[in-house]
């Protein structure tokens, strides 16, 4: 039985502080992720594992340890969606977009670089938030494990290939 489709508002707050000069924007959160009210919380997402070894850090467990692993860096992580319908965790079912306010971080950080996880993210960021911001953005292989193109160890290096100069 298909799911139905559902407006889901976001949810919970961007990942910033006054020192991020990178930021990170996936579509919007998976099921998994709204449950835990934190990014990437499906366990078979690659997002931590890849921001671990570019950032040469130890496995981070909780949110709190996740939150501070990516500030040291001056990284920022948020979604360019605010709330939408959605069928479960179906990037392609998205409908009846409200975007996010990317003004709170471009206005209080100096944000250098934008990178879209995946190609969704990179989308939805030229339709709706690009016209806004004027700011390009660099789109890197989506870290789901629907991107099954995509092992971990290539996706490492194709992230670290983009983001390695901007990080701290």
């Amino acid at each position: 039985m298909e799911q139905q489709l559902i407006h889901v508002k976001h949810g919970f707050e961007p990942v910033y502080d006054n020192h991020s000069r990178i930021l990170i924007l996936g579509s919007f959160p998976s099921v998994k992720s709204r449950e835990q009210k934190f990014y990437y919380g499906h366990p078979q997402n690659r997002f931590w594992r890849v921001m671990e070894a570019l950032l040469n850090e130890e496995a981070m467990q909780s949110t709190e340890d996740k939150k501070a692993m990516l500030l040291r860096h001056g990284i920022a992580v948020w979604d360019v969606i605010d709330e939408c319908d959605i069928r479960g965790s179906s990037d392609s079912s998205i409908k009846n977009v409200i975007t996010t306010d990317l003004s709170v971080i471009l206005n209080d950080s100096p944000i250098e670089k934008i990178f879209a996880n995946g190609n969704k993210a990179f989308e939805l960021y030229m339709k709706y938030s690009y016209p806004v911001y004027q700011r390009e953005i660099i789109r890197l292989p989506s870290t789901s494990p629907a991107n099954a193109a995509y092992n971990p160890e290539r996706l490492i290096k194709e992230w670290q290939k983009c983001i390695s100069c901007y990080l701290l």
